[in-house]
């Protein structure tokens, strides 16, 4: 029998994670980081709602996904700016 790869050896797992409110079943090969990644949401949605002029969840939402992807392309230049970096030596 041929081996298994690592990522084929790891199981699906069910996982609730809980986001402003509201509990979602997920199927994850990879239950703490799903839960690390909600509570993340969770937060974000949180300050959102905060500073946010609505009660509005869906707009909470979305305005904390722009957040998250503003941060996400911070990060993304600044990698590609150090991979640049590295390149050139």
């Amino acid at each position: 029998m041929a081996e298994q790869t690592e990522n084929e050896q790891k199981k699906t797992e069910r996982v609730v994670v809980d986001i402003f409110g509201q509990s979602y079943a997920l199927k994850t090969d990879e239950p703490e980081m799903a839960q690390r990644l909600a509570a993340s949401v969770d937060a974000h949605m949180k300050r959102v709602a905060h500073h946010a002029n609505s009660f509005d969840g869906q707009k909470i939402a979305v305005l904390a996904a722009l957040q998250i992807a503003e941060e996400y392309e911070a990060l993304k230049k600044d990698y590609d700016e150090l991979v640049e970096l590295l390149n050139e030596k």
